[in-house]
């Protein structure tokens, strides 16, 4: 019998999770915060490197007591999830220069705008690419480097990302795969190799600070001895290639063959499909990322979803129960009042000055309740501007699998359902990110040891939706949201302008 373990590093917390493939079941889980750096200026977004390996670490040693030494022993493997577009800067000894700026950081619109010029343009970006340079990719976070803390640039000698960091951590490898380097805007994502016009549009040598690109069934090597040691694993654990979470999202969900779409409603939104072939958005709006299973995923993300309706619950002193109540309380629509949810900017659409915005405020809609389910639906109609451009790229939702903070919520995933006209589950085992972990561990193991194996022979019977949890559309009520739907679509893109200038005014 064989144990894996799946880590998912996020912005918020780490999880960790044993999957006793036996029983297919997950047998035992623990979670550890880490927070960003406060008192930065707007837009920045950063967190200590060590705080992961800390909690990487705390979370590890955490489910081996639990399971206790027996069952230890027979952990063979390990799959590590992170938040992808994390820059982690390292010196030639391996040692972290500076915080790492997060996929959330919006300082870095200027570099933006430098790398895209010098590829020719943003249509020349997506041929060179397949993605446009956005503020969340890395590519332009280690432009910001070299132009704002050239002393700290002069140092870099790797370029990581939060998982590969972690697996460096784990093994002592520089190892990166194709699911997380396609969100660096430096891959090549049709051709599976560096873009060397990319990285001569920031820095040529840069191309010495990249890892080598290897297959995500491939491993950076087993845990470090001393490190099992201290941990209470045993020599010889697996370390699997990993990726980012939304590539082991797709893992733990099942989404690793057409058909399937998965749905995050997390920190941030993501909703992404597998695709055989690469699906390039000639409008650069859906990210044209590789899978961590050896295909494509072709992902909207957006920024803004549980960190708005904490906000809004925060903001009234309500617990979860008392915000779900609130949110019940109103009709669909939430009388007309209608949120702009871009607090922290937004990248799909792609808003990085963006603001929040409420539109129909009155006598009738000036409450908490309304707030609430404008919060909700605004976020949720955020995320359906990505499915239908989805659809018109030919990927169509039949249903629609979800998890994440918002998946728990039995009012949000009728709101989901009502908006995205189609059935919405939860699965089973929510922490899809580790539990893909754990699952491309195991699919890793069988690799190394000489077996054929696919990654469907893993998912199958452990992977499972939970029916209880199923949601289907109300007609009227998604009527009244594609009418909703067309209005927020129109006044995102009416204050462009008036962004740029409220944040000038911001400072």
């Amino acid at each position: 019998m064989s144990l894996y373990i799946g880590i998912d590093s996020g912005t918020q917390s780490t999880k960790a999770v044993v999957l006793d493939l036996a029983a297919k079941k997950v047998i035992a889980e623990a979670r550890a915060p880490h927070s960003l750096i406060p008192g930065l200026p707007a837009g920045h977004m950063e967190q200590h490197p060590a705080e992961w390996a800390g909690a990487l670490e705390q979370t590890i040693a955490e489910v081996v007591k639990k399971i206790g030494p027996a069952r230890a022993a027979e952990i063979r493997g390990i799959g590590v999830s992170g938040q992808q577009h994390g820059f982690v800067p390292l010196d030639e000894k391996g040692q972290v220069i500076r915080p790492a700026k997060l996929w959330c950081d919006t300082s870095t619109i200027e570099e933006c705008a430098i790398i895209t010029k010098k590829l020719g343009g943003e249509k020349a970006a997506l041929r060179h690419t397949g993605s446009l340079i956005l503020p969340g990719f890395t590519a332009p976070k280690i432009l910001w480097l070299k132009r704002k803390e050239p002393k700290n640039y002069a140092r870099l000698r790797h370029v990581l990302l939060p998982h590969d960091f972690l697996n460096f951590h784990l093994t002592g490898a520089y190892f990166m795969e194709y699911g997380d380097a396609s969100g660096t805007a430096l891959l090549d994502v049709r051709k599976r190799k560096w873009s060397s016009a990319a990285i001569k549009a920031i820095d040529p040598k840069l191309a010495d600070y990249l890892p080598k690109l290897s297959e995500s069934h491939e491993s950076p090597g087993v845990v470090r001895p001393e490190l099992a040691a201290r941990l209470g694993l045993p020599e010889g654990v697996v370390v699997s290639a990993g990726g980012g979470d939304n590539m082991m999202g797709a893992i733990g969900t099942g989404n690793v063959s057409p058909g399937v779409i998965s749905a995050s409603f997390g920190t941030s939104g993501t909703i992404y499909a597998y695709a055989d072939q690469p699906v390039v958005d000639p409008a650069g709006e859906i990210a044209a990322f590789c899978s961590s299973t050896g295909g494509w995923l072709p992902l909207l993300c957006t920024m803004n979803v549980t960190t708005v309706t904490e906000q809004v619950r925060q903001l009234f002193g309500q617990d979860h129960a008392g915000l779900a109540a609130a949110v019940g309380s109103v009709p669909a629509g939430a009388d007309g009042l209608v949120l702009l949810p871009y607090l922290a900017g937004e990248r799909t659409p792609n808003v990085p000055a963006g603001s929040g915005v409420l539109l129909g405020l009155s006598n009738k809609t000036f409450s908490s309740a309304h707030l609430a389910r404008a919060a909700m639906e605004g976020v949720t109609m955020g995320m359906n501007y990505g499915l239908r451009r989805l659809e018109v790229l030919g990927v169509k939702a039949k249903e629609i699998r979800v998890t994440g903070g918002g998946a728990k919520s039995p009012v949000w995933r009728q709101i989901m359902a009502d908006i995205f006209g189609v059935p919405v589950v939860a699965m089973v085992e929510d922490e899809g990110a580790a539990l893909g972990g754990a699952l491309q561990a195991a699919w890793c193991v069988a690799l190394r040891e000489g077996r054929k194996a696919k990654i469907t022979d893993f998912t199958k019977g452990v992977v499972a939706v939970d029916e209880k949890t199923r949601c289907k559309p109300d007609k009227k009520a998604h009527a009244r949201y594609q009418k909703l739907q067309s209005l927020q679509d129109k006044l995102s893109l009416a204050l462009r302008e008036v962004f740029v200038a409220q944040r000038e005014l911001a400072g």
